[in-house]
């Protein structure tokens, strides 16, 4: 981690690549009584079978096909199949009729989320040609190969009288993007279930004393999302400080010139800090594997630690825009809603109401400490602060505003009983005036109107801080709460 490119922040952060290690199992279902009676209607399905298959793969390559499951010792074998290979997610292919218990057995044993593809191969049938038929049986062996919405009512009453909570999708095999696209955002909410899984949460120092709503329970965490947290003292920041060489100093001076608009009243002396600071946030980042951080101290009675909180918010900025999100406060909660904005692609800068503004009918929020500089509007301006607002010290930090178009927030939620839940609304990011305090912070325009949209958040007793991105990715934030199984909560 401590030899970042000096390429622009941004640039890695739209070129990097997932290191998901996601697997898909897909199998289709068909009747094993109709093979012999219909010429060629197997290897048909089974060609609709490998479009599927194929369709699949240009979305995530690694996937586990089972093939055409047509009767109870293939669902058993396919059963056992998904299990071993450890899939994450099943789609189920429907081709045309089949007994529920083809495909119970194959649920059943691999307990992964499934998604019922009900997918006709054509916009209908070409009633002209099918009727002009002479031979009923192949008549009936045509109407079968488009039947694949029959069984759907027998699987889904099968799956929950059982317990099996099922997706479906239904639609057509080629020329339906609809359909395609609501494929490919459970495979990309897949994606991020499977990343927050195995992520490595770093949580430095201790909460902001008497903020209670940021005080979390770990161990729900750990039921809602998986994943491991490693709690860190500030002292091995501090230890790692200490063994930054000038030539490492020097080239991360480098590359925050390259990657921010460093205005030039910010003291050399504070760059430096931030520097250093900021090779040893890699080298910590690297020794723990993190994929995200929390972190806050009060920063007094230890010079050393102090030196080194203070002069955090640019190395942890280059994190964020890394994947690697960093929420300041210790708002654990808010690490995972920036780690969940993250993995889909729209970044996830931690964020905050700053105020309203009535004409404009805008809510400007923003936040002190890093931010994700990777979505922001322009280059990211670093501006000394003689003091760190409701902190201990003084240093430099950035000011950037969420790129306008549109943005989604997210929060993760905390509820009375403990149970987590996702609070989700979309809006856009407008241009105007914003506060030239050496924070982040954007003017936000919702189509509810800003009271509107502060009421309703307000109402679900969220934490004050939530994460921002950027587009509109709400239907995927409500597929991953689907396959966490967490209810997810639209505002707007």
């Amino acid at each position: 981690m401590n030899n970042i490119a000096p390429s622009s922040a941004k640039q890695s952060f739209l070129t990097k690549k997932s290191n998901s290690t996601l697997k898909i199992g897909l199998f289709g279902i068909g009747l094993d009584t109709y093979w012999p009676q219909f010429e060629g209607l197997k290897e048909r399905l089974e060609g609709y079978l490998n479009v599927v298959e194929q369709n699949l793969s240009n979305i995530h390559p690694q996937i586990v096909n089972a093939g055409l499951v047509d009767n109870t010792d293939k669902a058993f074998a396919a059963g056992k199949l998904f299990k071993t290979a450890d899939v994450d997610l099943i789609f189920l292919y429907v081709t045309t009729y089949a007994l529920s218990s083809t495909v119970l057995p194959v649920v059943q044993r691999a307990k992964v989320p499934v998604i019922i593809l009900n997918l006709s191969p054509d916009a209908a049938i070409d009633y002209t040609s099918f009727n002009a038929m002479t031979d009923r049986t192949k008549m009936t062996g045509e109407w079968l190969s488009y039947c694949s919405a029959c069984p759907v009512p027998e699987i889904a009453n099968v799956f929950n009288r059982v317990g099996i909570k099922f997706q479906q999708i239904t639609g057509m095999l080629k020329n339906d993007p609809e359909c395609w696209n609501e494929i490919t955002e459970w495979v990309e909410a897949a994606k991020v279930a499977n990343t927050m899984f195995y992520n490595r949460m770093g949580c430095m120092g201790h909460y902001y004393s008497g903020m209670l709503d940021i005080y979390s329970d770990l161990t729900q965490q750990y039921a809602h999302f998986g994943g491991h947290i490693e709690l860190i003292e500030v002292e091995e920041l501090a230890a790692l400080r200490k063994q930054v060489t000038k030539q490492e100093m020097n080239d991360r001076l480098q590359l925050f010139s390259s990657t921010f608009d460093v205005q030039p009243d910010c003291p050399a002396e504070e760059l430096e800090k931030s520097a250093i600071t900021s090779v040893a946030l890699d080298k910590l980042v690297a020794h723990y594997q993190l994929g995200s951080m929390a972190y806050y101290y009060k920063g007094t009675g230890n010079m050393d630690n102090e030196e080194a909180i203070s002069s955090i918010i640019l190395g942890n900025s280059l994190l964020t825009a890394q994947g690697i999100p960093v929420a300041g406060e210790y708002e654990i909660k808010n690490a995972q809603a920036m780690k969940i904005m993250d993995c889909f692609g729209a970044g996830g800068s931690f964020t905050e109401y700053y105020a309203m503004d009535f004409n404009d009918d805008v809510v400007l929020m923003g936040h002190d400490g890093p931010g994700h500089i990777a979505i922001a509007e322009g280059k990211t301006k670093v501006r000394p602060l003689g003091v760190y607002h409701g902190k201990v010290g003084k240093g430099v930090s950035v000011e950037m505003s969420v790129k306008n178009g549109p943005v989604t927030l997210l929060s993760v939620v905390e509820q009375k009983a403990g149970k987590l839940m996702l609070l989700v609304a979309e809006a856009e990011s407008v241009p105007g005036e914003i506060l030239q305090i050496g924070n982040t912070n954007s003017r936000y325009k919702f189509p509810i109107g800003a009271r509107n949209f502060v009421n309703r958040w307000n109402s679900y007793g969220p934490a004050h801080h939530c994460a921002v991105g950027i587009g509109h990715i709400s239907s995927k934030i409500d597929k991953l709460g689907q396959l966490l199984n967490m209810d997810v909560i639209k505002v707007c």
